[in-house]
């Protein structure tokens, strides 16, 4: 057995896994500390390094691809103190660190552990419940729905389309972008059989993310308890049922420069297309009902 105890957390390697135990110290990042206790099988490493600094190093794990929900969906959008993957060496634990590098490397080597891409997720995902608020919503993953509310601030798109709810058999997949600079970022959840077209802040399917605090962190988790969850990526989109739900049309924002005979058109375009939704049983009742009355307050608006 091999053990890594220093400020930033403990690993420890007993043949068959790395036990990861983050760290306490004001300068862990939250992220890490929420995930808490996290195990990595040996069959889901491609590799393992030491990276020697002027005081200390770093020890770093290499996952293979598609082996981890978390890595799979922040997509390495991480900070480096936020991945849980990386763990900060003290000087004078270089030695344990190195031997610890050789006992991983030495079993994945006995093991044959193949460095390629894993066809499944070979680890659970963050534990649930989880609740994680962004800048204009808050969602909520109990393991088995997906819960949206939206924030005061919110944009009028979201507001007319109103809290969403999923369960895991609506959705094909959940997206997490972080913020990058002016752009801000996002957590998406996609129904099944749709393509997202619009911008985050106005996708009533999306919560909009600003910096990478700790709430953003925490949406990472959620997004990665989610994706979990799902079919892995590599088996590929999954056949959309008859009558599985879909998200419910919200009506686009008025153009100021549209007269007012083409917003009449497109908004009675738009209910037709609800009414042929509802009679395939796309819509239920009452998502028709909710979907209905959106259009038609848009429709007292435009005149």
């Amino acid at each position: 057995m091999a053990e890594l105890m220093v400020r930033d957390g403990t690993w420890t390697f007993d043949g068959d896994a790395v036990r990861m135990v983050p760290g306490r110290e004001r300068g862990v990042h939250q992220l890490r500390q929420d995930l808490g206790e996290y195990t990595v099988p040996l069959t889901a490493l491609a590799g393992i390094a030491y990276e020697p600094a002027r005081k200390g190093g770093r020890l770093r794990l290499r996952l293979r691809d598609g082996a981890d929900p978390l890595l799979q969906v922040t997509g390495g959008g991480l900070p480096a103190d936020a991945n849980p993957y990386q763990l900060t060496v003290d000087a004078g634990r270089t030695d344990v660190a190195e031997y610890f590098v050789h006992e991983v490397r030495q079993a994945l080597t006995l093991e044959q552990v193949p460095e390629g891409p894993a066809d499944h997720y070979l680890l659970p995902g963050p534990a649930v419940p989880l609740s994680a608020a962004g800048v204009d919503g808050l969602a909520t993953f109990d393991g088995e729905r997906v819960r949206v509310e939206w924030r005061w601030n919110t944009s009028e798109n979201k507001k007319h389309a109103g809290p969403r709810d999923f369960a895991l058999a609506d959705l094909e997949a959940v997206e997490w972008r972080a913020a990058v600079g002016l752009e801000s970022g996002f957590l998406r959840f996609r129904p099944r059989g749709t393509t997202p077209h619009i911008k985050p802040e106005q996708d009533p399917n999306a919560i909009e993310l600003w910096g990478f605090k700790k709430e953003s962190g925490r949406t990472a988790l959620l997004a990665a308890a989610v994706a979990a969850r799902l079919p892995h990526p590599s088996a590929g989109p999954a056949p959309l049922p008859r009558a599985t739900a879909a998200p419910l049309p919200a009506p686009e924002p008025a153009d100021n420069a549209t007269a007012p005979g083409n917003d009449h058109d497109a908004l009675l375009r738009r209910l037709r297309e609800l009414g042929e939704l509802h009679r395939d049983g796309v819509l239920t009742d009452e998502e028709f009902a909710t979907a209905k009355a959106a259009v038609l307050r848009s429709f007292d608006s435009a005149g």
